[in-house]
C-alpha cells in the first residue's frame, strides 16, 4: 500500500498549514487572508498573493450581502459548480444566466459574446448580490458598462476573469476605477472558476 495522507480533514489542515507558513498575507487584509489562503489552495502558488488585491471592505461586504439573502451571479457553470453550496446560507441562491437562450439571441444581435450578454439577465437580480467572474473578461468589462449606464450596483465582486485576451485589462479596469464597489480581483492574466469560486468558499467555510 503507498504511503500518502488520506484523511479529507488533516489534509486540508496541513495544505493550508504549508499555505501559511510558505506566504507573506501581511499585504491581505486581516479579514481576507483566509481568502487569500483559499485562492492559493485552488492554484497551488503561494507567490500569486503579490497579485491578488482585496479591498479592505470587501468581507464585510459578502457577509453583508448573505446575511441579507443576496444571490451569488456567476458568469459560467464551472464557478456555480466550484461554489460549496451546502457551504451556503439558507435561501442564498446562485444564478448562471449563461445557458439561457436569450443570451444567445442577445448576443448575436448586439455581436457580442455570450457571456458578456448573459449578464444583461442580471439585471432584476443584481442590486446588493456577489458577482462571481471566474472565466469571461467580457463578462466583467459588460457589468462595469452596466453600472456606468445606471444600473444598480452589486454588494461586492469577485473579478477574477482569466486568458489572454482582456483578462489583465479588464481587472485593470476595476482596479483603476471601482465605481465605489468592493472588490477582489487578481492581477495579470491569471485567474479561472477554481480561484473565482474558492473565494465564496472561505467566506463560507465553517472552519
Amino acid at each position: 500500500m503507498l504511503n500518502y495522507l488520506r484523511n479529507p480533514a488533516e489534509i486540508y489542515a496541513r495544505s493550508f498549514e504549508i499555505i501559511r507558513s510558505e506566504t507573506d498575507l501581511s499585504s491581505i487584509p486581516r479579514d481576507a487572508q483566509d481568502i487569500a489562503v483559499r485562492i492559493i489552495h485552488s492554484c497551488g502558488m503561494p507567490e500569486i498573493v503579490s497579485e491578488l488585491m482585496i479591498t479592505e471592505d470587501f468581507t464585510s461586504a459578502a457577509r453583508k450581502a448573505f446575511a441579507n439573502k443576496r444571490p451569488i451571479l456567476v458568469d459560467v457553470e464551472m464557478v456555480h459548480h466550484g461554489i460549496i453550496a451546502r457551504q451556503l446560507p439558507e435561501s442564498v441562491k446562485i444564478i448562471c444566466t449563461l445557458n439561457d437562450p436569450r443570451a444567445r439571441e442577445i448576443g448575436i444581435a448586439q455581436s457580442i459574446t455570450r457571456t458578456a450578454a448573459s449578464t444583461q439577465l442580471w439585471k432584476e437580480n443584481l442590486e446588493d448580490s456577489i458577482v462571481v467572474i471566474g472565466n469571461a473578461p467580457t463578462a466583467l468589462f459588460a457589468l462595469l458598462e452596466m453600472i456606468d449606464a445606471g444600473s444598480v450596483k452589486p454588494a461586492c465582486i469577485v473579478g477574477m476573469p482569466v486568458g489572454f485576451v482582456g483578462a489583465a485589462e479588464s481587472k485593470q479596469e476595476l482596479i483603476a476605477n471601482p465605481r465605489g464597489l468592493p472588490f477582489a480581483t487578481i492581477k495579470g492574466r491569471k485567474g479561472g472558476s477554481a480561484m473565482a469560486s474558492s473565494v465564496v468558499n472561505a467566506l463560507t467555510s465553517v472552519n
